[in-house]
Order: C-alpha cells, then sequence, then structure tokens
C-alpha cells in the first residue's frame, strides 16, 4: 500500500512538474552592474545619448554620459537600445483578479458600502499569471486597488515580482478608494448591447452614509486617544493629516466638482480624481483646486454624441497643458495593463508632441501623485534600480521590446504564459504538413 502511495505521489510530482510555472522570484542584486552605450529616457523629460547607468544594492548610485566611472562593476553593454524608469500602473486590479469568469479568482470586492479598514495589500497575488505580462512591456509597478461600495479600502503600490505581498509591496496603504455616487448611472441592455444613461435613484441613499462616515471619522480623529479604537476610523487618520490620498471615482463633470468640494470641506487634503472622463470640461477648477487626475483608458468612444471622436487622446494634453497632473490607467481593465505605454504613445500622438513629456504620464507624475517619487518614477542617483532595457521606442507597440528588467536591481527573468503559448504553437503548426500533402 505505501509503496502505491509514494509510485502516485511520484506520478503527481512529475505531472506538476512538467506545467509551465511562472519564474521564481529574482534573487536579490549581489554585485555592482553598469548598464552602458543605451540612450537613458530619466522619466523627468531628460533625456541622455549615450549614456551609463550604475547601480548597486538595488540603488541607483550614478548616471550620466559614457564618460561616467564603472570600475568594479559588472559592465553590461546595451549600445543602440533605450533605458527607461519602471512605469508605473496606478487604479489596478492586476494581482487582485485573474479570470473575469471565475469568482473564485476574484478578490478586489468586500462585502459591505464603508469599508475604509479593508486593505487590498494582503489580497495581492505574486502569482498572478498575469503579473510576468506586465512586465514584458515595461511596467514593473501597479497600485492594487480595491472596489465596490461606496469607501472600497486602501490600496497599495506593488512590484511586480516577489514570493509574496511582503516581498512585493513598495508603499503600504497609500490611499483610501471612494465611489462618488453621481447624478447618473450607466444603464446597459443585454438585449440589443446598448448603454445609455439614467437617473441615479439612489444617490441620496448612498450620501447620507457616505457624509455621517467622513464627519464620525473627523471627530474620532480630533480626540486626543479614542477608546476604544474604531479601527473603520483608524484607517482614515491619514486622510485629514496629509499623509494619505483620498481617490475618487467619478467621471461626470457636476460630479468632480461637488466631490471634490465635499472632500475638501470635511478636511481632506490630498483628493485624487480618477477616471475623469469630463475632466476637460473642469479642466480650470482641477487646477485651482490642484487637483490631480488619472485618467482612465484613453482607447474608448467619447462619452457623449455630440463630442468628438478623439477627445479621449487629446483628455491628457488638454490637463497637462492647463497645468494638471495627469497619469494614465487601464482602471478595471487588468488583462490590458500590458499596453500601458501604448496609452502614452497615443496621448503623444494627440497634442502631447514632445515624447518625454508623454512618458511622464506614465512614470514621474504617476509617482508624485501616489506619493512614491522619491524612491522611483525617474532614473536618478539615490532611487530604486526598477528599469527596463528596450530594444526601441517603449511607447510604441512596434518597438518596445524589452529584454531586461531589473525591479530594485533584481535582474528579472522575463518568462511569461504569452511566450510560452506562443512557442508551443509556433512548433505544433511548424510541424503540421500542408493540406495538400496530408490529401
Amino acid at each position: 500500500m505505501k509503496k502505491t502511495i509514494i509510485t502516485l505521489l511520484s506520478a503527481f510530482a512529475l505531472l506538476t512538474g512538467a506545467r509551465a510555472q511562472n519564474p521564481a522570484a529574482a534573487k536579490p542584486q549581489t554585485r555592482t552592474i553598469a548598464l552602458t552605450g543605451a540612450t537613458i529616457h530619466v522619466g523627468n523629460g531628460q533625456v541622455i545619448q549615450n549614456g551609463t547607468i550604475v547601480f548597486d544594492k538595488g540603488v541607483i548610485t550614478a548616471i550620466g554620459e559614457a564618460s561616467t566611472p564603472t570600475s568594479g562593476a559588472e559592465v553590461i553593454n546595451v549600445s543602440g537600445k533605450h533605458i527607461y524608469p519602471g512605469l508605473i500602473s496606478p487604479a489596478s486590479t492586476v494581482g487582485l483578479q485573474e479570470i473575469g469568469a471565475v469568482r473564485s479568482t476574484l478578490d478586489f470586492n468586500e462585502v459591505g458600502y464603508i469599508n475604509p479598514n479593508v486593505r487590498a495589500l494582503i489580497a495581492y497575488n505574486t502569482d498572478s499569471e498575469i503579473i510576468p505580462t506586465i512586465r514584458n512591456n515595461g511596467v514593473l509597478l501597479t497600485q492594487a486597488m480595491p472596489m465596490g461600495g461606496v469607501i472600497s479600502g486602501s490600496s497599495s503600490v506593488m512590484q511586480a515580482d516577489g514570493w509574496n505581498w511582503e516581498d512585493a509591496v513598495l508603499h503600504k496603504d497609500d490611499g483610501i478608494w471612494m465611489n462618488w455616487p453621481g447624478y447618473f448611472i450607466r444603464d446597459f441592455n443585454f438585449e440589443d448591447f446598448s448603454a445609455s444613461l439614467k437617473k441615479n435613484e439612489k444617490r441620496e441613499e448612498a450620501l447620507n452614509p457616505l457624509r455621517a462616515t467622513f464627519a464620525d471619522a473627523k471627530a474620532y480623529i480630533e480626540l486626543k486617544n479614542p477608546t476604544p479604537k474604531n479601527l473603520k476610523f483608524e484607517a482614515m487618520r491619514g486622510l485629514f493629516d496629509g499623509t494619505q490620498n483620498l481617490y475618487i471615482r467619478v467621471d461626470y463633470s457636476k460630479d468632480i466638482i461637488e466631490s471634490v468640494r465635499f472632500v475638501k470641506e470635511m478636511g481632506i487634503k490630498k483628493p485624487v480624481v480618477v477616471g475623469g472622463e469630463d475632466a476637460a470640461r473642469v479642466v480650470d477648477f482641477l487646477k485651482t483646486e490642484n487637483v490631480p487626475v488619472i485618467l482612465s483608458a484613453l482607447h474608448r468612444l467619447p462619452t457623449r454624441d455630440d463630442e468628438a471622436v478623439d477627445l479621449p487622446y487629446r483628455l491628457p494634453s488638454i490637463l497637462q497643458k492647463a497645468g494638471v497632473t495627469v497619469a494614465l490607467s487601464y482602471a478595471e481593465e487588468w488583462w490590458r495593463t500590458r499596453n500601458l505605454p501604448f496609452l502614452a504613445g497615443t496621448a503623444s500622438g494627440f497634442g502631447i508632441t514632445d515624447r518625454e513629456e508623454a512618458l511622464k504620464l506614465i512614470t514621474s507624475n504617476t509617482a508624485k501623485i501616489m506619493g512614491i517619487d522619491k524612491k522611483v518614477g525617474t532614473l536618478e542617483k539615490g532611487k530604486h534600480a526598477t528599469l527596463f532595457v528596450s530594444k526601441g521606442d517603449a511607447l510604441d507597440m512596434r518597438t518596445n521590446v524589452v529584454e531586461q528588467v531589473f525591479i530594485q536591481g533584481r535582474n528579472v527573468n522575463l518568462d511569461d504564459r504569452h511566450k510560452r503559448l506562443y512557442h508551443i504553437y509556433k512548433d505544433k503548426f511548424s510541424q503540421e504538413k500542408p493540406l495538400a500533402e496530408k490529401k
């Protein structure tokens, strides 16, 4: 009996071992590395031709022209290539959901309507097969955000490599997420697949507990030593002292103005608009109130029938030229996060003529909004060596060919499910005989 069990277990091990797996997390950097000869896109608008970047123990120690000293380092010649800071995907559910149609793989939504104490951080799944795919287009940081209810919980900024969430986390609980109850809601007709706007009949029903929650939280925070501790209000403490953002999911112009005024009246110091489809209509208000915007995917149709078809593409340019800090995201479309750099490429073709300014939309701007700009977002001495080497322009899908990735100096394996499937079926069809021969 024991022999039979051992045989079965051995067979199972062989079968499971034969299955393709995500690559193991990268090992810590053990020696100084210097990348030389590349065009370095710093992320702040600066470009260094024939540049050199040196990093040790996960931190950039030198960056500059070809004459930058590299003594004692392992020199990797990347002449003709391009080096970029790791791209940052805000407002993402990568790592929180895997297959949309399989409920057991969805872990971004908690039961209830007011959940500021819920943390997306601990649900982040580093074994997700989506994470390696986003690395292969240069997206090395992602903001795991909660969804659902009126106050969804707190997000955290995660690195796209690690054995577990403790390894992957870069910045814990950077902000609380709120779904603003708007005047209108989208109604989708499954019979003819059409979408329309209708009045939100439950708006006041959602606003009342929201007002009460913020008022109670503000009163609670003003107490010197509240007893007993209230976990929901404790989670909101950072909103009132400016150490956390309040991310407001809101699209329509009137709702944007109303939501920002509401939270500022409540004493919230750092609101951020997420979505912002109507942001161009209230650009002066956003500038005056110093409110940054994380736009949803640009590759969409306009919100209204009478708007220019290219308005979503021009939206980053309109906001940026007005002085509003703008970042780009794919929001709930987690499976498309790998295409984030091409959103910036689109913005570059519709109003943002400087390619380096478009790069800011997915690097330094995003880092500033999330409060991680002292660590990442640009390639500067003292910051994390989170970067990638591309064969060409990373904002162009034709030339974005990522050849090397370093996250905090760790050399990351670039294998992923897409590449494995490509090789499997490439072999299959290259071996298959033409139809004429089969007959």
